[in-house]
C-alpha cells in the first residue's frame, strides 16, 4: 500500500520536510518513489511547496496522504489559486 508522508530532512532543531511517495511500512527516512514537495516550518508563516497534479495522479493510483500531509494539500490548495491570480 502506498501513503503520502513527511520525510525530515534539515538540522537539529531546524526541521524540513520532505513531502513524498513510499511504501506505508517502509522507514521513516528510507527510499521513497516520488518527492512531491516540500513543507518548512519554521518559516514565518510555514512555507509549502506542493505539485498538486503529481498528489491527484498519486492519489487516483491509490496512495493515502497522512493526517499532516491532507492537511497541508488542502492549505497548499487554497494557496495555489491566490498566487496564480497574482500572475
Amino acid at each position: 500500500m502506498l501513503a503520502i508522508k513527511l520525510m525530515r530532512t534539515g538540522a537539529k532543531k531546524r526541521p524540513s520536510y520532505r513531502i513524498i511517495v513510499k511504501e506505508k511500512q517502509s522507514k521513516r527516512d528510507g527510499a521513497c518513489l516520488e518527492n512531491l514537495g516540500t513543507y518548512n516550518p519554521t518559516r514565518e508563516p510555514a512555507e509549502i511547496k506542493l505539485d498538486l497534479d503529481r498528489v491527484r495522479y498519486w492519489i487516483e493510483k491509490g496512495a493515502k496522504p497522512t493526517q499532516t500531509v491532507s492537511r497541508l494539500i488542502k492549505v497548499s490548495g487554497k494557496q495555489q489559486p491566490a498566487a496564480q491570480a497574482e500572475v
